[in-house]
């Protein structure tokens, strides 16, 4: 029976859906044992202590939570070792990783389309996942000539928090207003919320506020909950499953790389806001988001606001840079992309629940704007789920 050591925090949402994954595969796959080493007893009995539990109870494989210093340690085990990134990514052992930069370009295109000017990142401090998010993330606003701000933290412990919280304060009035504000993940999302609170920062109002991992439980502890991006990490673990089975099977020990990448963003009321001046152009695009599924009609959309269709289709154009039609066009093939991605269901039930009547032209479209038909999308979207070695 093959024996598989966890080394991982269980708290965070990230963690249990990684472990979900892995254990889903081992009952496909198994039976398996697991040994939950508490992610106490390292600080307990230090890294060795770790080695020499390992050592008396021989598993075959680990996944582990560990820093780049003492490494060696666990390569004396000889047996294959997944590492969760945290500081940097292993040369030696394989990684569980992920396409932090692509994330972070998630977040940027999302705010750049909500019309935003003003761009920030708060940022956990010398952590790979943070760094690389922030890079995507200016990449894009770069491209578009955003102002971009950064800070970030040492860390989350009591101490790194009372120490840091000084500057995050100052560093969140400092910001010019309105601004959209990429967290490097939930947690610290959850910061700016408590200390935008705190001093009369209103969000979305003043700060659009997005994290990453879509911890529900942390998101929907914020007023308002906080929307955020979400990541294939069940995934993840299932295909961990996979490759440390293969490599036990096999009797070999080659490095791999599981990549984790973002899916969609889940939205609440944290980024339910638009940096629109005119407040008939803001209501209609909102009506366009909660009733694209329907047949709307620029005429039906005209009876909205006490516009004339000339003035409205002028006004609109100004303020968002493009047509109702296009607006409206866009926002279905984002949507139907995004189930493309995270369903199974055929072409033509995805067309019917994003508005189109025509399955055949909703190809044509969807390849004019994403450069793929969507057979080929949804090919290339499992493609990158694969390992990457």
């Amino acid at each position: 029976m093959i024996k598989i050591l966890l080394l991982i925090d269980y708290s965070s949402e990230f963690s249990r859906k990684l472990l979900k994954g892995l254990v889903r595969y081992s009952q496909d796959n198994g039976p398996w044992i697991f040994y939950r080493l508490p992610f106490y007893f390292k600080m307990l009995y230090g890294k060795e202590g770790v080695i020499e539990w390992a050592k008396e109870r021989k598993p075959d494989a680990i996944i582990a939570q560990w820093d780049h210093e003492g490494s060696n340690l666990l390569a004396e085990l000889g047996i294959p070792v997944i590492l969760q990134n945290y500081r940097k990514r292993s040369d030696y052992f394989s990684n569980l990783t992920g396409d932090y930069i692509g994330t972070g370009r998630m977040a940027a295109q999302f705010f750049i389309n909500k019309k935003f000017k003003n761009f920030a990142f708060y940022g956990n401090k010398g952590v790979v996942w943070s760094r690389e998010r922030a890079d995507g993330f200016f990449q894009e606003v770069q491209k578009v000539g955003g102002n971009y701000f950064y800070f970030e933290s040492e860390g989350l412990n009591e101490n790194e928090w009372s120490n840091s919280l000084v500057n995050l304060d100052e560093w969140l009035i400092s910001l010019p207003k309105p601004v959209a504000l990429l967290a490097c993940d939930d947690r610290f999302a959850l910061q700016v919320s408590e200390i935008c609170k705190i001093n009369d920062i209103h969000i979305p109002d003043d700060v659009s506020l997005l994290g990453v991992d879509n911890d529900e439980l942390i998101c929907n502890l914020s007023d308002p909950p906080i929307s955020s991006i979400m990541l294939e990490v069940e995934k993840g673990g299932y295909e961990a499953g996979r490759l440390i089975h293969r490599q036990i099977l096999e009797k070999k020990n080659i490095p791999f790389n599981i990549v984790i990448n973002p899916t969609r963003i889940e939205e609440r009321k944290s980024t339910d806001k638009y940096n629109i001046n005119d407040v008939n152009i803001l209501n209609i695009v909102r009506y366009i988001e909660e009733n694209f599924d329907s047949d709307l009609s620029i005429e039906s959309l005209t009876k909205l606001v006490p516009l004339s269709r000339r003035n409205l289709e002028v006004k609109f154009k100004k303020e968002l840079g493009t047509s109702i039609y296009q607006f409206l066009l866009k926002y279905r093939i984002e949507y139907f992309a995004k189930l493309l991605a995270n369903t199974d269901r055929s072409l033509f039930d995805i067309a019917l629940e994003c508005g189109f009547n025509d399955s055949k032209n909703i190809s044509r479209v969807f390849k004019k704007m994403k450069g793929l038909s969507p057979a080929e999308y949804r090919k290339q979207c499992n493609q990158k789920s694969e390992i990457r070695r």
